[in-house]
């Protein structure tokens, strides 16, 4: 009888895989592929203690070339925003390189459907798929209750920096019932705090990644903009565009309805 790991090769299923996204890492655990993982980042975090049971090869924008070599991989997953193209330019000299490009909320369940038919666990991929609309739909009806806010989302500091457009934390702003006061910018600007779109801002998000705002920050906002709205935002909810879709309404709800 063959092993399941036999069974992959003759189906041409890839067994040894190395992510360098943290997002995607979560994915393929939650997809039921972690003992195909041969190699993470250092920023790899969930789950727990992955990083004590898999061979951590770098960070996301600078990785150990030869020890990824070293693994024998025969995929290795990239993200266009989180990893830079001379990496993956290098990596493809090594294995097979997919680079996913989510900006949007669709695009991130289109990634689910992708692993799901690329490593051969559709049926998990549909089911999560499901659970992340069905709970999408609940938090849907519940923003009926409430009226849109205007809300700027800083990710850095020295200098500030916000979400703008075609980001998918831009696409998540919207999904949680924020209007981005900057919107209508591109990517990731950086702005003063005298910026007037900021002004009209009723609600400030201080993302705990990719710059970990923490209490003295949240403190300076307040000071700054008393008459706002000033929040420490769960990065990981608004960024992270794999399984965590799933947990993201929940902590919504949290965060709106408190």
């Amino acid at each position: 009888m063959k092993n399941q790991s036999n069974e992959k090769q003759s189906k041409n299923i890839p067994s040894r895989i190395i992510s360098l996204v943290p997002s995607q890492t979560e994915l393929l655990v939650d997809l039921g592929l972690q003992s195909s993982l041969v190699g993470i980042t250092k920023f790899c975090v969930h789950p727990k203690n992955l990083r004590k049971e898999v061979t951590v090869v770098g960070g996301t924008k600078q990785v150990h070339f030869e020890k990824i070599k070293a693994l024998q991989p025969d995929m290795i997953l990239c993200n266009k925003e989180e990893n830079t193209l001379e990496m993956v330019l290098e990596l493809e000299k090594i294995a097979r390189v997919e680079v996913s490009d989510v900006n949007t909320f669709d695009d991130a369940l289109q990634l689910i459907k992708f692993y799901g038919e690329l490593f051969d666990t559709t049926p998990s991929a549909n089911k999560l798929i499901e659970q992340i609309l069905a709970n999408r739909t609940k938090f849907q009806v519940k923003l009926t209750q409430i009226q849109r806010k205007k809300a700027a989302y800083f990710i850095w500091q020295q200098p500030y920096m916000v979400v703008a457009n075609n980001t998918f934390i831009n696409a998540m702003l919207e999904e949680a019932g924020f209007d981005n006061v900057f919107k209508f910018r591109s990517r990731y600007p950086e702005i003063e705090l005298t910026d007037k779109d900021l002004q009209q801002a009723e609600v400030i998000l201080l993302s705990s990644e990719p710059f970990p705002f923490k209490k003295n920050h949240l403190e300076q906002f307040k000071n700054l903009f008393p008459e706002k709205d000033v929040i420490i935002a769960d990065g990981e909810m608004f960024s992270w565009y794999g399984s965590r879709l799933f947990k993201c309404f929940d902590y919504f709800i949290q965060l709106i309805f408190a």
